[in-house]
């Protein structure tokens, strides 16, 4: 899963980075509202962990200028402010959860898994397909009853094949959702991630739409 952190504090901010990366997911980090508002218009997030005292575009306005956008994603406010009249006003004004600092990561992490599992449509923690489960929390796949172990971004790229699940993702936007900004991208990571996964789980697991993509069946 990969996420958006907007934060300008650089302290506090590259301890998230890293608390959020060991949780499983993968963070690019803006420090200004306005710089947020662009990575968000790039799409490929999965959420939003944004702060509201930032330099150039405070939170309040990246949170209302995203909503007039009709950007879906969830967003969580993260902040030191902790009057009742700031979390109303942010959660009426688009978020989707509230958090005041100093928040311990292991939380955030939970309320993270939760909003991107409600904005996906899945009430249960474990995603379920067929004979494959897969517990985020945990960080653990299983099939037919056995544990499967998985590297970290076949894991993350099983994780959004479940979570779309009956839907045709396109490589473009796998890579999107896999991978941080600077990372170094193979023109056949995604293919490369997808044999594997089939190799260590079922040859028909993931299947491939010539043209489009690839997709998991339902069931």
């Amino acid at each position: 899963m990969r996420l958006l952190l907007v934060e300008d504090d650089a302290l506090l901010g590259d301890g998230m980075q890293s608390g959020l990366a060991q949780a499983g997911f993968e963070v690019d980090w803006v420090r200004d509202g306005v710089a947020a508002l662009h990575a968000v218009d790039a799409g490929g997030y999965a959420a939003m962990v944004l702060d509201l005292g930032l330099p150039r575009m405070d939170g309040f306005e990246v949170l209302q200028r995203a909503r007039a956008r009709g950007l879906k994603l969830p967003i969580l406010i993260l902040t030191a402010r902790d009057a009742i009249d700031d979390r109303v006003r942010g959660l009426d004004g688009g978020a989707d959860d509230y958090l005041v600092k100093p928040a311990d990561l292991v939380e955030l992490a939970a309320r993270l898994r939760a909003l991107i599992r409600r904005a996906n449509g899945e009430a249960a923690p474990t995603l379920r397909v067929g004979s494959l489960e897969l517990d985020p929390a945990a960080h653990r796949i299983t099939h037919r009853g056995a544990a499967v172990a998985l590297k970290p971004r076949e894991f993350a790229l099983l994780h959004e094949l479940m979570l779309n699940a009956g839907r045709v993702l396109t490589r473009d936007q796998l890579e999107d959702r896999l991978y941080r900004w600077g990372d170094e991208v193979e023109s056949n990571s995604v293919e490369v991630h997808v044999h594997r996964l089939r190799r260590k789980l079922a040859p028909d697991l993931i299947r491939t739409v010539r043209g489009v993509g690839y997709m998991m069946p339902r069931s």
